[in-house]
């Protein structure tokens, strides 16, 4: 039985206080008003029977207490999003056939259940989904061999296709743990210039005018990522990227990218005979799986990343 005053919006007000240490913030995740997130953090503290932040202190810093509490909090919420996700499955049983192509950003779990999901409403229908990167899922999807792609955005205008925003995805720099000057004291690790990703941190790179000895070009994200682990360099990914790799992260650091408040964006591209209700419904599900499986555990990783990582509307 669940103690009386322990409610649903308490526990997304502690999450959102916890994450960004401030009222405000937390009221304008919340969609409350300032003295109504007050009051839910003192009735969740009644109903536990002790403080779970130190109340004296500005940003607030959670007690002992409200750090062993958050993770239990934050497990409830992921869980009630991911059932949340499961109910609202559309019926695709109409369908004779769906294919559907992702970069392989979301190889750990979002593809496992979006595909899943996906697979219980297809009830007659032929179903692939495959993974490839960007460049080529674009070429799949002109051939029409693929109904709709998940993607980063290229920064072209595409003949005939119509963009599903998903995700703000901002770039990041990523280095050994503890190394004070990292990009002046350790050599930079490049993705391989045939990836999208790559072709973009390099036009970001060279607009702010700052250039990097080239000696490694890595085509895979988590060799990219071992090797920094290991101390041979530093790079630019995104927290997509980042929380793939939760392998090594007690030994990176993480920072915003040194070239401002730049990244991609993550849409669902389908070619325009097929756009309507379908590809509308998929990038729903879409989000509330992101949402809920990558960009609400890497803000609580990250709590600077609040508001730059986020679901696009």
């Amino acid at each position: 039985m669940v103690m009386k005053g322990l409610t649903l919006r308490g526990l997304e007000v502690f999450e959102a206080l916890a994450r960004t240490g401030s009222v405000a913030q937390a009221a304008e995740i919340t969609g409350l008003s300032q003295p109504s997130v007050s009051q839910q953090l003192r009735n969740l503290e009644k109903a536990l029977g002790t403080d779970l932040v130190d109340h004296g202190r500005r940003p607030m810093r959670l007690t002992q207490a409200g750090r062993s509490f958050l993770a239990r909090a934050e497990t409830v919420l992921a869980e009630l999003q991911m059932a949340q996700s499961e109910l609202t499955v559309m019926d695709l049983g109409h369908l004779t056939t769906l294919s559907i192509g992702l970069i392989d950003d979301f190889d750990n779990d979002l593809t496992p259940r979006l595909a899943t999901l996906l697979a219980d409403s297809l009830t007659r229908s032929k179903f692939k989904l495959i993974t490839l990167p960007s460049l080529d899922l674009f070429e799949e999807l002109e051939a029409q061999r693929l109904h709709m792609v998940v993607s980063a955005h290229s920064g072209e205008v595409f003949e005939g296709v119509v963009e599903y925003p998903l995700v703000q995805d901002p770039f990041i720099l990523v280095t050994p743990k503890a190394i004070e000057n990292p990009t002046r004291d350790l050599p930079f690790l490049r993705y391989a210039r045939e990836q999208l990703i790559s072709r973009q941190i390099e036009g970001h790179l060279a607009r702010q005018q700052l250039e990097f000895e080239e000696r490694f070009e890595i085509g895979s994200h988590l060799a990219l990522m071992a090797m920094v682990a290991r101390g041979l360099g530093w790079a630019i990914t995104t927290p997509l990227g980042y929380m793939r790799a939760t392998r090594f992260h007690d030994v990176l650091d993480v920072h915003p990218a040194p070239f401002g408040d730049h990244g991609r964006t993550i849409s669902l591209f389908t070619r325009t005979d097929l756009a309507g209700q379908v590809p509308q419904e998929v990038a729903g599900m879409m989000r509330r799986l992101m949402k809920s499986q990558i960009i609400d555990p890497a803000i609580t990783k990250l709590p600077w990343l609040s508001g730059r990582l986020k679901v696009s509307d």
